[in-house]
């Protein structure tokens, strides 16, 4: 469906820049949606869309985001929720302070995305939210514990949320990257051992791509596929499901 109308928060980041790319290029519209103004900006400016400044942890500022999103657009298709940050210490190093922290950026802005978006969805007739999980959540990773319990946190969530609104046609689901090639994961794929190790764990060889997270997303919210909800989808390379023989 050309011109469909989306929010995207945490536009200014890897994946969501991809995916703000495709959307727009798709001729859908798009609310660029983040915490750094010169970023978002500067892909506004790029991709000839709106933008707003909110840190998605202010359940109160994405509110006002979706009520300005449908009076610009005149309504609203879908939401993806990009927020997130990733700490790799084992638990016994992990503080409370820091734990805390990644839960912030990960389950509750995936929260508060759901409780602003899917009411507004609902009195539209409904429309797709596609949130980010994890494949460190479906396998035990050592030193995930707490970006595991967050983006599990993530996906039950979302699988609770599609039964809660599934009759009102409102979609639901997430996608589980495997270890991506974004700014927040720079200290992991531009230092040479880790990255070594990193695409040996996954048995396609390989990092993913930015773009290959977002064409999950772009065809999560597309209408066309509007039978799919409640679903967690590993977007990973094989490292979730498959092992392959040592290289």
């Amino acid at each position: 469906m050309p011109n469909s109308k989306y929010i995207v928060v945490g536009a200014g980041g890897g994946i969501g820049t991809a995916l703000c790319k495709q959307l727009v290029a798709a001729d859908h519209q798009v609310m660029l949606v983040g915490r750094n103004e010169a970023k978002l900006q500067a892909l506004a400016d790029e991709l000839q869309q709106p933008f707003q400044v909110c840190d998605a942890t202010d359940w109160d500022g994405l509110a006002g985001v979706a009520d300005h999103t449908l009076e610009h657009f005149g309504g609203l298709d879908g939401a993806v929720n990009l927020a997130g940050s990733i700490l790799l210490k084992p638990a016994h190093l992990t503080s409370k302070d820091e734990l805390q922290s990644v839960i912030e950026a990960n389950l509750i802005t995936a929260f508060g995305l759901v409780r602003t978006i899917a009411p507004r969805l609902k009195k539209q007739g409904g429309g797709s939210i596609v949130l980010m999980s994890s494949g460190g959540a479906a396998i035990g990773l050592t030193s995930h514990e707490a970006i595991a319990a967050a983006k599990a946190g993530v996906a039950a969530m979302a699988r609770a949320a599609a039964a809660t609104y599934g009759a009102s046609n409102v979609r639901i689901n997430t996608v589980a990257p495997g270890l991506v090639e974004t700014e927040l994961t720079t200290r992991i794929w531009q230092n040479e051992r880790s990255a070594d190790a990193s695409r040996a764990m996954h048995p396609m060889g390989r990092l993913g791509k930015p773009e290959d997270i977002a064409s999950m997303i772009a065809w999560l919210l597309a209408p066309e596929n509007s039978w799919i909800t409640g679903q967690d989808i590993a977007v990973d390379g094989g490292l979730s499901s498959i092992k392959s023989a040592t290289r």
